[in-house]
């Protein structure tokens, strides 16, 4: 049986520490040839002893010992002068575990082993000039040479363990699989990176999504995580695993978390303990490979052993991967409601004149602060081209920009450039996973087949524009003929439809010619056809396309009703810049139907009418700027302010409308009015996601200068309330006016902001004595968060009262999810609240025993009525 065989039949189980068990033999540096400490060395100089200790793990019944090689890459050994002894370690490190399994290996319980592959120590990723000191390449040859030995000593599975470094993570795991191809041996490979801080992040800031989307696209067998925490600080995390994860999962932690004992690490934490926790990821969160990291002892795998073996846990169905980009930080689902994703165009030699200038001089600080202004301005991804006629070092550019932009963005990155070793430049120095702009199949496809096996290597996703040997395809028709055939060419160098994103080519409607004028409709077409006929694939266009050669008010406008329809379509990439875009019930309903006339080919005149009624007419930036609706009402003002992101002068607003009604009108009659606006036109498709952000940016100003006329409710707290907007979501105005709401009327509340996993949100309500829990979510995908902390509450026998909100939440996902996986009520209630107003009134419910109390009755009643699988549906902003 194989290791693939054997970890699809049931669950494996490895050994735990190495480290630990050495330390405790008391050798001398003799033992070690001089180099005292120099644990991987002991299989050259005293293999018997790394040969018992695979033996007492195996005794005690574990299925994989890993073999003694976690530092023994060429550039760890060499702190020692014999990184030239590096094969020779691993190729006897493996030898000895081989001989301890097969000692131990029966028909009925055969063993296994893993070789381990540990960090380098350096961060090829971060902006330190001595960690960073090392090209891609290189760190992919050191861990080759490292697995060469291992694979030629017999290991069954690699686990690449304890990571820091996405890049350094990539480059082992390229290695090992060139080396099992090379072997021509099935290899099982795992990886694993390693969380270091309480919100699941690796090392250099690393969220474990933006780990998960890259690995998912490598040639890796296994994702999962190990050392730097025991396992109640990594149950959230293998959670996350367990739900979205493609691949098996795997679970490695220390004996809990270290303490420091006159300079030496203590693990306190007990077998049994360890033992039960692990039982638990098995049974409840479908992890498919335990073991043990720091502090585990034969004892501990013992008692997991034991435990094992009386388990018949159901195997996790594994899901398909997620299509995203990632960032050095965070990914970015490419299938993410409400559409479009956004792409910035601004950092672009070709298209951004600022931007040219820039690279001429070799300015890059200027170049990053466009890249900032277009996250800041709504941007979730960023095209980076460095292509210019005035310098022949594309190559070179394009590697020192990506670089920096790791550094300076969370934003993933698409990399736009014709020329193969650009893109390759690129891909190699990019930890995340990014987007490729672009291949077509000109010259009967030839550059997509240098291209495509690139992103095939880096795990990236691919721009495919509709042109082949005859040119640009005009027709919806032609456009989907070229996409099927680009997608089978696509499919022969193993990259899937869900890492293809077509561009169906927008056209400037400028020319007024025959040949042109229907090209937006067939643009428009062509996306559903597209999708329709490719099912998995994504879409793109770059929308200011459409109006070149047109005045500038006459482009705002036309690219905004276009990119409406292009989204009405299916588009689901946009490349655009948000501040030239507006929200398409914002347009004036004449300049709307002037540029739908054109786009729709209504009127043989629709492009003269378009041009003379924009002719001298200013932008709607510049006419913002000098229209401060001065005749209009204070309240309709506010309104225009917030739905029309303008924060500059709300202060003086709220002022105004404060000296003619009381603060808590103001608030209950206005500000509340005029975001409820903003999100009934985001709930219909007329405002895309960074205008919701916008607005309620400017909303946080206003609530924020509001909050000093309002007067709070006297007396001692009526309750302390744990507020938070779960982990995913970047939104909080609904929150943040819960909690204006709230200590206004009496309560304590502790606001732990935006982004907050489970596990701290827990942890503060217990920290507090929490009376309850608020949560907000805007986006469907987020809202998934909410049903997760009812059942951490459940899981930790608390009964804390828990109230949701937000656009992606209605009364029927509440209804649903406070019933438990068992089908039992969550003892503390799940409760939905509209707006702040209705939080409020809920809070003032469940303080009070009695009226909390038939509260939960009446909700648990309907929803035992109700009992159908939780959906969470879009809503307005609550």
């Amino acid at each position: 049986m194989t290791f693939r065989e054997a970890v699809e039949h049931r669950v494996l189980v490895f050994d735990g520490a190495m480290g630990t068990q050495i330390q405790g033999l008391g050798l001398k540096a003799s033992d070690f040839g001089g180099h005292e400490g120099a644990n991987d060395l002991l299989s050259l100089t005293r293999p018997e002893v790394v040969e018992a200790i695979h033996g007492r793990y195996l005794a005690v019944g574990c299925d994989v010992v890993e073999t003694n090689t976690f530092g023994a890459s060429r550039l760890k050994l060499d702190e020692y002068g014999l990184g030239h002894r590096a094969y020779d370690v691993n190729l006897h490190a493996a030898a000895a575990a081989r001989r301890a399994a097969e000692r131990h290996a029966t028909p009925e319980h055969p063993r296994f082993v893993a070789g381990s592959i540990g960090p380098t120590g350096l961060l090829p990723s971060s902006s330190d000039p001595v960690l960073s000191n090392i090209t891609p390449d290189a760190l992919e040859r050191v861990f080759l040479e490292q697995a060469r030995g291992l694979v030629d000593g017999g290991v069954d599975a690699v686990i690449i363990e304890t990571q820091q470094d996405l890049l350094e993570l990539r480059a082992a795991a390229l290695a090992v699989d060139t080396c099992r191809r090379e072997a021509r041996r099935d290899v099982f490979v795992i990886a694993q990176p390693t969380l270091v801080d309480a919100k699941g992040r690796m090392l250099l800031g690393t969220e474990l999504g933006a780990a998960l989307a890259v690995l998912e696209r490598l040639p890796v067998d296994a994702i999962g995580l190990n050392c730097s925490a025991g396992p109640a600080e990594m149950r959230e995390s293998v959670r996350f695993l367990g739900e979205h994860c493609s691949r098996f999962v795997s679970c490695l932690p220390n004996a809990g978390m270290p303490e420091n004992e006159g300079g030496r690490a203590v693990y306190r934490l007990s077998p049994d303990a360890f033992a039960d926790a692990l039982v638990e990821f098995v049974r409840d969160l479908g992890v498919d490979l335990v073991g043990g990291c720091c502090g585990t002892t034969p004892e501990h795998l013992r008692r997991l052993v034991e435990r094992m073996g009386s388990l018949s846990p159901r195997r996790r169905a594994r899901p398909r991967a997620r299509p995203a980009l990632a960032s050095a930080i965070k990914a970015v689902p490419l299938d993410a409601e409400p559409r479009p994703l956004v792409i910035g165009e601004r950092v672009n030699g070709q298209g951004s004149k600022k931007a040219k200038e820039l690279l001429l001089a070799g300015d890059y600080a200027g170049l990053l602060r466009i890249a900032r202004e277009q996250v800041d301005g709504g941007a979730h991804v960023l095209d980076v081209c460095v292509a210019i006629g005035e310098r022949d070092d594309e190559a070179a550019q394009m590697r020192t920009l990506v670089e920096l932009l790791v550094q300076a963005v969370d934003a993933p990155l698409m990399i736009d450039s014709t020329e193969p070793e650009v893109i390759e430049a690129a891909l190699a120095v990019h930890p995340g996973r990014c987007i490729v702009n672009s291949v077509n199949l000109e010259g009967n496809g030839a550059r997509a087949r240098r291209v495509l096996p690139l992103v095939r290597r880096y795990g990236a996703a691919v721009v495919a524009m509709t042109i082949d040997e005859k040119g640009m395809a005009l027709s919806a028709g032609r456009k989907a003929e070229i996409a099927r055939r680009t997608l089978a060419i696509a499919a022969e160098y193993g990259v899937e439809p869900d890492a293809v994103v077509f561009d169906p080519l927008t056209f400037t409607l400028a020319t007024g010619t025959d040949e042109y004028r229907g090209s937006a409709v067939e643009t428009l077409e062509g996306i559903r056809r597209i999708k329709a006929e490719n099912p998995g694939v994504f879409t793109c266009l770059g929308i200011s396309n459409v109006s070149f050669g047109l005045s500038k008010p006459a482009r705002e406008v036309l690219n905004s009703v276009f990119l409406y329809h292009a989204v009405q379509a299916g588009l689901d990439l946009a490349i655009v810049n948000p501040k030239d875009i507006r929200g398409y019930r914002e347009i004036p309903e004449e300049d709307r139907a002037l540029a739908e006339a054109l786009v729709f080919d209504r009127h043989p005149d629709a492009l003269a009418r378009l041009v003379a009624h924009f002719a001298g007419k200013a932008t709607a930036a510049t006419a913002r700027s000098t229209d401060v609706h001065e005749h209009a009402p204070v309240a309709e003002r506010i309104r225009l302010q917030i739905l029309h992101r303008r924060p500059d002068g709300i202060e003086a607003l709220v002022d105004e409308a404060v000296a003619l009604r009381p603060a808590a009108e103001v608030l209950t009659s206005v500000l509340l009015p005029a975001m409820k606006d903003v999100g009934d036109r985001f709930g219909a498709g007329e405002l895309i996601l960074p205008f919701v952000l916008q607005s309620a940016e400017v909303m946080k100003r206003a609530v924020g200068h509001l909050e000093r006329f309002l007067e709070r409710a006297e007396g001692t707290t009526k309750g302390k309330i744990v507020l938070a907007t779960v982990q995913g979501d970047v939104h909080d105005i609904g929150k943040n006016l819960a909690k204006t709401i709230l200590v206004n009327n009496g309560f304590t509340v502790f606001d732990l902001g935006k982004q907050v996993p489970v596990a701290t949100i827990v942890e503060k309500a217990i920290e507090v004595g929490a009376d309850a829990i608020g949560l907000s979510a805007l986006l469907v995908s987020t809202s998934k968060q909410m049903p997760l902390c009812v059942q951490e509450l459940a899981r930790r026998r608390l009964a804390i009262p828990v109230v949701i909100g937000g656009a992606a939440i209605n009364r029927r996902f509440a209804q649903q999810i406070v019933l438990l996986e068992d089908g039992t009520p969550y003892p503390g209630g799940v409760y939905y609240a509209r707006d702040a107003f209705q939080g409020l009134e809920l809070f003032e419910q469940i303080v009070v025993p009695e009226r909390r109390q038939a509260l939960w009755t009446a909700t648990v009643a309907k929803a035992l009525a109700q009992r159908v699988p939780p959906v969470a549906t879009t809503s307005a902003v609550a």
